[in-house]
């Protein structure tokens, strides 16, 4: 299965400001359980945008790969269990 298309971020951390390598992206706020509603995020031809649910921040830096940010833990990776296999 391909990883996410969009790329995801949080602020668990409450920083002020979170550097990021893609200018479309998604929020969730803090982890979950404790995640707002996941809102899609483009900054257009702006470098910043600020998330309507929980104020953080976000910067665009060309120097960052797409999909990454500073700070590095800000990047949200669904841990989705795999399923068990079944009997036979």
């Amino acid at each position: 299965m391909a990883d996410k298309a969009v790329p995801h971020f949080h602020n668990q951390a409450g920083v002020t400001v979170i550097a990021v390598g893609s200018k479309e992206f998604m929020c969730i706020g803090a982890l979950p359980p404790f995640d707002h509603p996941h809102v899609f995020l483009d900054m257009g031809s702006d470098t910043e945008i600020i998330c309507q649910y929980c104020s953080t921040l976000f910067r665009y830096d060309p120097k960052l790969k797409s999909g990454t940010a500073e700070p590095a833990e800000c990047v949200w990776h669904d841990e989705a269990p795999a399923e068990a296999p079944k009997a036979a």
